[in-house]
């Protein structure tokens, strides 16, 4: 399917839910009441590859099988490759466990002071306020927890969250995550940002939901006012692939931002999924017309059973590389590792700084010129100009 097709034509082509009231497929609680759960619901609309139909088997084991009548309309059901089907489809693999995998692959239990709470960094915490999403990726970085297929029996603990925060003055930026926070009821919601906003060290909220990409319906008017009342409330969405840019995400996009909230994305590099640069073009020009800034491109987690999704390090440096200087800035997220065992993001890029002294910086630019910038400081520049030469202030070419 090209990029460009009309999506709503798309979507009637599917036939799925077409007898559906519009008022009910409007209606997120329709769509979560009608998600997809069971081998059985999935082969009566497609039929299952055998790698398919053994992670299903698998799933809850793992991680639960979820998908919302929405998302689900995005699967080439013909294409057992498609991009949008392999991220919500479990498949055997998921049962192979590789070489540096971990349950808790980012040592997060180990930089938690009170269930539910996170405080790896100086000055901000993530606090994980639900278990639950509308659709599970089968890459997901927290399937220990999430959904509780894992008997990890995680119950977040919002009061004892709260009073750390609190007791924290150095705590000046809170995310909410989980599990999505948008599954929260709007007066659950409110009350969380309505106390931390209440807590005058706390200057940044954000949240973490992939919730408009798999429920866009639940951007409501209603939830709108409550991040216009509280706001600024920032908000970083998950979109991974161009097909998942459909006119309900961008009406969603466009209700947030109007209510003030400012967006960002974050992408899982996945193999086979979005570890192509035109794709990742594609996604990253689609993202900013739907008024949203591509943020991070993150290398996939080392979560146990995910080895099938880990596309090449290497691959994502030269999507970065083959989009800087070739589109916008705005449209180059950050490449990063989110170092296994807790060692935070970082970033990674290619090389740009060819060398570095006290007398110079050589850069070597998108087009692979190298230019020099002089270090030194305190010359005349009547003398600088003169001892320099056109040569070394301007391009090198390649010698």
């Amino acid at each position: 399917m090209s990029y460009t097709e009309d999506r709503a034509a798309w979507f009637r082509g599917q036939g799925l839910w077409t007898h559906v009231p519009e008022h009910e497929w409007r209606d997120w609680a329709w769509q979560l009441k009608h998600r997809l759960t069971t081998t059985r619901q999935l082969e009566e609309l497609m039929e299952l590859t055998p790698e398919e139909k053994a992670g299903c088997e698998h799933a809850n084991q793992k991680l639960a099988l979820a998908i919302t009548p929405y998302f689900f309309n995005l699967i080439d059901r013909s294409n057992p490759d498609c991009p949008i089907r392999k991220q919500v489809i479990p498949r055997a693999d998921e049962m192979v466990v590789s070489e540096g995998e971990a349950l808790d692959s980012l040592g997060e239990d180990e930089h938690s002071p009170v269930s539910g709470l996170v405080h790896r960094y100086p000055d901000r915490v993530l606090f994980l306020v639900t278990d639950r999403c509308a659709s599970y990726c089968r890459y997901c970085t927290r399937s220990r927890l999430v959904s509780n297929a894992q008997d990890y029996n995680f119950h977040p603990e919002y009061e004892q969250g709260l009073q750390y925060i609190e007791n924290h003055p150095e705590v000046r930026d809170v995310l909410l995550s989980g599990g999505d926070p948008l599954l929260l009821s709007d007066r659950k919601l409110e009350q969380l940002i309505s106390r931390l906003r209440a807590i005058k060290h706390v200057e940044f909220i954000r949240i973490g939901s992939r919730i408009p990409v798999f429920l866009p319906q639940r951007i409501t008017p209603e939830l709108c006012e409550v991040f216009k009342k509280h706001g600024p409330v920032w908000m970083s969405i998950h979109v991974n692939h161009p097909k998942e840019c459909t006119d309900e995400l961008r009406a969603a996009c466009e209700r947030l931002t109007f209510a003030g909230v400012p967006l960002g994305n974050q992408s899982v590099l996945l193999k086979g999924i979005n570890d192509d640069v035109e794709v990742m073009k594609a996604l990253v020009h689609r993202l900013l017309r739907m008024r949203v800034r591509p943020y991070y491109l993150y290398q996939m987690d080392l979560i146990t059973g995910g080895s099938h999704f880990k596309a090449d390090v290497r691959k994502g440096i030269e999507i970065i590389r083959a989009l800087r200087g070739h589109t916008t800035g705005y449209a180059v997220p950050q490449f990063v590792i989110d170092a296994p065992g807790g060692g935070g993001k970082v970033p990674i890029n290619p090389e740009y700084v060819e060398s570095l002294s006290d007398e110079a910086v050589v850069l070597r630019n998108y087009e692979g010129r190298k230019y020099r910038y002089p270090m030194v400081t305190g010359v005349p520049s009547e003398v600088s100009a003169g001892s320099m030469g056109s040569e070394s202030a301007g391009v090198w070419g390649d010698r």
